[in-house]
């Protein structure tokens, strides 16, 4: 795995999302309530809604656009033949970090 920083926990409040550029290109990055991260594909499939503007609630996002809602760990929808791209995070020393490999797969 190759890691790039894409930004401070700080910046993306609980229970809440941001749009996030890499030179790679943009992806959605998530943080729960439980402190936990996840990072996927910024567009709903369904109608192309930014996800980073949806709702929050456990491990799952919900479009702002049609509410299909999201498993933010396998970018599985619920109840729909759908789903969006998920990228591996950590946290290191409050940093965000992403899996540059799979970022370059998918801008690819």
């Amino acid at each position: 795995m190759s890691w790039i920083d894409i930004g401070a926990i700080d910046d993306i409040p609980l229970r809440g999302a941001r749009k996030l550029r890499t030179h790679l290109g943009c992806v959605a990055v998530f943080r729960t309530d439980r402190d936990e991260v996840f990072a996927t594909g910024g567009t709903c499939p369904h109608r192309g809604g930014p996800l980073a503007e949806g709702i929050v609630h456990g491990r799952a996002v919900t479009c702002p656009l049609h509410n299909w809602v999201f498993d933010l760990e396998t970018g599985q929808a619920r109840g729909e033949d759908a789903s969006i791209p998920t990228y591996p995070v950590r946290v290191e020393q409050g940093r965000i970090l992403i899996d540059a490999t799979l970022l370059r797969r998918a801008a690819a």
